[in-house]
């Protein structure tokens, strides 16, 4: 079998099982099996078993479900309802209070959790009816929630950059920490569109003193700091250790997962209940994650063995293209598959990570540079329509708003987020200054 027969064949067989609606492990493991058959016979079982086990057994990898559990103890033990009050005492009286609640509250939920659907869901409950009923513009108090939402794969802890960073094969600690500043630049835009929006069209939210009436949070700026206070230093247990070389991302997600459980009992909502139903929606979510990439790996490992992704480096080179035209064609195979195939990010990243990594190689890609930028752009795929992700999960928190609405929401923030994208090509420093200062 040649290999582009092997490729097409075999990446083809994948989009049509993920298409019928076959669950993305289940998609990969047959693909695998009839692999295995065609390469190997049944002889090849034993090096499937071993992959599995191999891949399975990764240090690097138990940050994900110990990242995951983080955040589902603070979505379940109350924190996030006192981080959302006590940025709505710290905005003060400015008109459009409301979108920049919003914006900035998902990045520090992005700091917290890194799940997109999870916000989009919690503030689409939490934040968006309040919204609706002081007046604020139905489109761009969805917008804005579908914005900040899409920060949080993007700003550590991230168990997508994880995921990349172990198929990758490169620095899992750089690759997160590599999104702080990306993460920071976005919010920064989100919040200058706001503000030019409501400086050409003050409408689009509601008087200011009529906005600050029914404040949840009382008191002074100063209490509503110090509530926020032990949040804030979850971040510092994640994030901080390890820049500063104190902890590997496993031991910082485990520190983060204690952190959490002391901030649920300082906020009052610790209990049994609470650590058990976290602890079920997270071992789930954990473990389909950890089965796709055990599958996963086996898929790139089968690409090795029939030379495709050789054989693709080498017709790349044939073709002679532009360092610039090259990377605008590997972040445009993602985001147009997510826009018009509804692929799920996690399969697409499976897929391509292999068939990239020689590419990277031939180019002189850096590689904590290119992956950032990978991992951006599978988020704006999820933000697009009409087939994005985190718009089903504000739709099914919203069911009274159309679908219609909720696109027509997302695409001022798509196109921002795409300027944001060019702007880390452009200047990649914007991406490699804090990993490379890690040493």
């Amino acid at each position: 079998m040649t290999w582009w027969v092997a490729l097409l064949s075999g990446v083809g067989l994948l989009v049509v099982l993920l298409l019928l609606g076959l669950p993305i492990f289940v998609s990969f493991l047959i693909l695998n099996v009839i692999g295995i058959l065609v390469l190997f016979g049944p002889s090849g079982f034993g090096m499937f078993a071993n992959s599995m086990y191999a891949t399975g057994t990764i240090t690097a990898l138990a940050a994900v479900p110990l990242f995951i559990l983080m955040g589902e103890v603070m979505f379940r033990s109350g924190a996030m309802e006192v981080l959302f009050d006590s940025m709505d005492r710290l905005i003060g009286k400015i008109r459009g209070r409301q979108y920049v609640l919003c914006i900035l509250l998902s990045a520090i939920l992005g700091a917290l959790s890194g799940a997109a659907m999870a916000v989009a869901g919690l503030l689409g409950r939490s934040l968006f009816p309040t919204m609706r009923k002081r007046g604020y513009d139905l489109h761009l108090s969805a917008g804005t929630i579908l914005a900040g939402a899409s920060l949080d794969p993007i700003i550590p802890p991230s168990v997508l950059a994880i995921i990349i960073a172990t198929l990758a094969q490169i620095s899992t600690g750089k690759l997160l920490i590599a999104g702080i500043l990306p993460g920071v630049l976005l919010t920064g835009m989100f919040l200058i569109y706001v503000g030019v929006r409501l400086w050409l069209n003050p409408s689009l939210a509601p008087d200011v003193d009529a906005d600050a009436l029914d404040r949840k949070t009382g008191g002074s700026a100063l209490m509503a700091l110090v509530r926020m206070m032990p949040a804030l230093l979850i971040f510092f247990l994640v994030i901080g250790t390890v820049i500063l070389g104190i902890a590997t991302p496993t031991e910082a997600a485990a520190a983060g997962v204690f952190g959490s459980l002391v901030l649920a009992y300082f906020y009052g909502g610790l209990s049994w209940k609470m650590v058990h139903d976290a602890l079920r929606s997270g071992v789930t979510v954990a473990g389909l994650l950890l089965l796709v990439m055990c599958c996963a790996v086996m898929f790139s490992q089968l690409l090795t063995v029939t030379g495709a992704a050789r054989k693709l480096g080498e017709l790349v080179i044939g073709l002679n293209l532009s360092p610039g035209w090259m990377l605008l064609i590997m972040l445009g195979i993602p985001f147009c598959a997510e826009l018009f195939l509804f692929l799920d990010t996690v399969a697409l990243m499976m897929v391509l990570i292999p068939m990239y990594q020689p590419l990277l190689k031939l180019y002189g890609f850096d590689e904590i540079w290119f992956w950032t930028l990978f991992l951006i752009i599978a988020t704006i795929g999820g933000l697009s329509p009409p087939f994005g992700y985190t718009l089903f999960a504000l739709k099914s928190a919203t069911p009274d708003v159309s679908m219609a609405d909720i696109f027509k929401a997302a695409w001022p923030f798509v196109w921002i987020m795409l300027f944001g994208l060019l702007l880390m090509a452009l200047f990649p420093q914007i991406v490699t200054f804090l990993p490379r200062s890690m040493g």
